[in-house]
């Protein structure tokens, strides 16, 4: 009598050498001039939509999102509440990254992952969408989603996403620091006028949390190794 084996893995799991090899190459691709422009992108499209969506969670309403090819990105809208709003961009990107990465070791739904991410960013066109430059970005992110879903093997789309997710974190740990340099202006201005709490302190807030999502990620695979 023949007997099924089945397979009790919860998910598709990289080991901790692996893991690290996947940070630094997420790390190098961050780096590279002209490559690394559409996982910025991605990072500010995270970042506007986390702001869009604090708007509605707060009672605001939210007219647009705007992207730029150098990376930023700006949200219009209307109402809500400012200090979750201007909290949650930076917040928020990294908090997709930790949400994708987790994606990502789900091996039974990696590809309805993928999809799901590919229409949350098609969706993102249709209603937040209206300049041509913002829509040929998001559309080039949509790709970005869409087209792994051609790859036949499953550990190649976990692989992908996997470094996605880790380029998106980096992203959003290194995107702050530039809000040092600005006099006046940036979302952690915006909070410490908000506030009265030192835009410094914001920016630290956010770096914390970054590296915290990093730290969880690295604890779940950690914890699933001994």
């Amino acid at each position: 009598m023949s007997t099924a084996k089945i397979d009790t893995k919860p998910a598709a799991l990289p080991s901790r050498s692996q893991f690290f090899i996947e940070l630094l190459l997420a790390l190098v691709l961050t780096r590279i001039p002209y490559l690394s422009v559409p996982f910025k992108w991605l990072e500010s499209y995270f970042h506007e939509l986390s702001h869009g969506l604090a708007t509605l969670m707060s009672g605001g309403i939210v007219s647009h999102i705007q992207l730029f090819p150098n990376g930023a990105g700006l949200c219009f809208s209307q109402g809500g509440w400012p200090v979750l709003i201007g909290f949650a961009g930076y917040f928020g990107a990294a908090l997709w990254g930790l949400l994708i990465f987790n994606l990502a070791i789900w091996r039974r739904g990696i590809r309805a992952s993928f999809a799901c991410l590919g229409v949350g960013v098609v969706l993102t066109v249709l209603f937040w969408g209206r300049d041509l430059l913002t829509i040929g970005i998001l559309g080039i992110l949509a790709l970005l989603f869409l087209l792994p879903l051609k790859l036949s093997h499953s550990h190649i789309l976990t692989f992908s996403l996997r470094v996605m997710a880790l380029m998106v974190m980096l992203n959003a740990l290194a995107s702050p620091t530039v809000l040092l340099g600005l006099s006046g202006r940036g979302d952690a201005v915006m909070l410490a006028q908000q506030t009265w709490i030192p835009a410094w302190i914001w920016v630290g807030i956010w770096l914390v949390s970054s590296l915290s999502m990093l730290w969880l990620c690295w604890r779940r695979i950690d914890s699933a190794t001994q």
